[in-house]
């Protein structure tokens, strides 16, 4: 059985910071909270999602509320999104994997209907063994979506040895939650100092998550 990596896509893959802040601030705008700035965002967002904008507000937003900022979010996000790019190195550094003959496979809270051409438009599909969008609700954690995920993968992956890279602390707990490894990429949604207590990697590169994903699972080049 292979090692194997289950990637994150937005803000790991997909380097889209700018357009999740710009349209978490079209959202915010719907319950007459001011804008942030990128770092102001990375210091404050949590999941799941309605305990940030709890956090924001100083109260947990109305059920109508939490539907004015998720649809005025998305419907943004979807606007700025053909800015966004990949990571830089994300290319090099996926195809460097599969030809060490090892697997890889995607899993975000990206909507499914919407990550799967995503992923196909930035030419990367064919470098996964699967590629998975949230299904359902916008706005939980990543574990249950992790579990559902790894069984997907079945006998084809070493669970021993298969490690997750993502951005935010729902990462790191998804990930031990299903009993894998995780390192944590500081170029997304949080800062360093929010995913430093958490017990795993911490790196600023891709290229260094990959090369600590080798370390934790004992890859012997």
């Amino acid at each position: 059985m292979r090692t194997h990596i289950v990637w994150d896509w937005n803000g790991t893959l997909l380097s889209d910071m700018a357009a999740v802040v710009g349209a978490s601030n079209a959202a915010f705008a719907t319950v007459g909270l001011p804008p942030l700035t990128l770092e102001e965002y990375r210091a404050q967002y949590e999941i799941p999602i309605p305990r940030f904008y709890e956090r924001l507000l100083g109260r947990a937003p109305s059920p109508a509320e939490w539907l004015a900022l998720d649809d005025a979010f998305h419907v943004k996000y979807t606007e700025l999104f053909p800015g966004c790019g990949l990571t830089p190195g994300v290319e090099a550094l996926l195809a460097r994997w599969a030809a060490g003959g090892r697997s890889q496979s995607v899993l975000s809270m990206y909507a499914h209907e919407q990550l799967v051409p995503a992923v196909d438009a930035f030419g990367l599909t064919s470098h996964f063994t699967r590629v998975d969008g949230r299904r359902g609700e916008s706005g939980g954690r990543k574990a249950g979506h992790l579990a559902v995920h790894l069984d997907a993968l079945g006998d084809g992956i070493d669970r021993g040895r298969t490690v997750l890279i993502g951005d935010a602390a729902d990462d790191a707990e998804a990930a031990l939650a299903a009993g894998i490894k995780s390192v944590l990429y500081t170029g997304g949604s949080h800062t360093r100092e929010k995913l430093t207590h958490l017990g795993v990697p911490v790196v600023d590169s891709l290229a260094e998550a990959v090369a600590v994903a080798e370390e934790l699972a004992g890859y012997d080049r």
